[in-house]
Order: C-alpha cells, then sequence, then structure tokens
C-alpha cells in the first residue's frame, strides 16, 4: 500500500470522525439541527454522508487550527511584554502549563511520526 494514500485516507477517516461529532454536538444544541443531521444519517447514499461529514471535519479542524494559533500568538506576545517590560513587581515564574507540556510532547509525537514516514518512503524508493 502506498504511504500517501495510506496517510490520506488517515486524515479523511480522522475529518469524517471531526464532522461526525461537530454534527452530534449540533444535534445537543439545536433541535433544527438535529432533524436536519437525522435526516441525513437516514439517507442511502453513505459515500455523500462521508463527503459531507469530511468537508466539515475540515472546516472544523481548520477553524481549530486558527484558535490554537491565536492562542499560542497570545502567549507568545504576552511573554515578550513581560520580558521586556520593567516594573517593580514581583518576578514570576516561566513553569510550562500543562497544555504547553502536552503541546510540546505531541510536537515530539509528530516529528518522530515525519521521521518514520520519511523512512519508509526511502525503503520504498
Amino acid at each position: 500500500m502506498n504511504p500517501d494514500t495510506l496517510m490520506q485516507s488517515l486524515q479523511t477517516g480522522f475529518r469524517v470522525t471531526i464532522g461526525a461529532a461537530s454534527s452530534a454536538i449540533e444535534s445537543l444544541q439545536d433541535p433544527q439541527k438535529r432533524e436536519e443531521n437525522f435526516q441525513a444519517f437516514q439517507q442511502q447514499d453513505w459515500n455523500a454522508l462521508v463527503e459531507k461529514l469530511a468537508a466539515k471535519g475540515e472546516v472544523t479542524e481548520q477553524e481549530a487550527r486558527s484558535f490554537v494559533d491565536s492562542l499560542m500568538g497570545q502567549t507568545s506576545s504576552g511573554t515578550t511584554t513581560s520580558s521586556t517590560s520593567t516594573s517593580y513587581d514581583a518576578p514570576t515564574t516561566a513553569a510550562p502549563t500543562g497544555t504547553e507540556a502536552e503541546l510540546q510532547d505531541l510536537t515530539a509525537q509528530v516529528a518522530m511520526l515525519r521521521r518514520e514516514l520519511e523512512q519508509l518512503r526511502e525503503k520504498d524508493a
């Protein structure tokens, strides 16, 4: 199996899952959306439903990325302003929060997976 095809399948599956979760949350929050989503799940064309959920998952993924980027921008701008400002307040310690530690861990995992993927591609070439 081609690694690119495998990665595309995994990404599509991830996006369908995100889209389905987003639809479930919408269904819980809005009765009108609940009826629309219920009717969509009753249709017999599963390919169209999967494509719709994948598209919804892609939009949700992009929104989540922009949200995380904005949070990271606020965090980085907050640390630079606090380090450059001169005040007589008590010094603050810059201990990584749980979220930062998780992001660092996930980043390391992604880097490791990329290296493994590159090694597999080199073996296939």
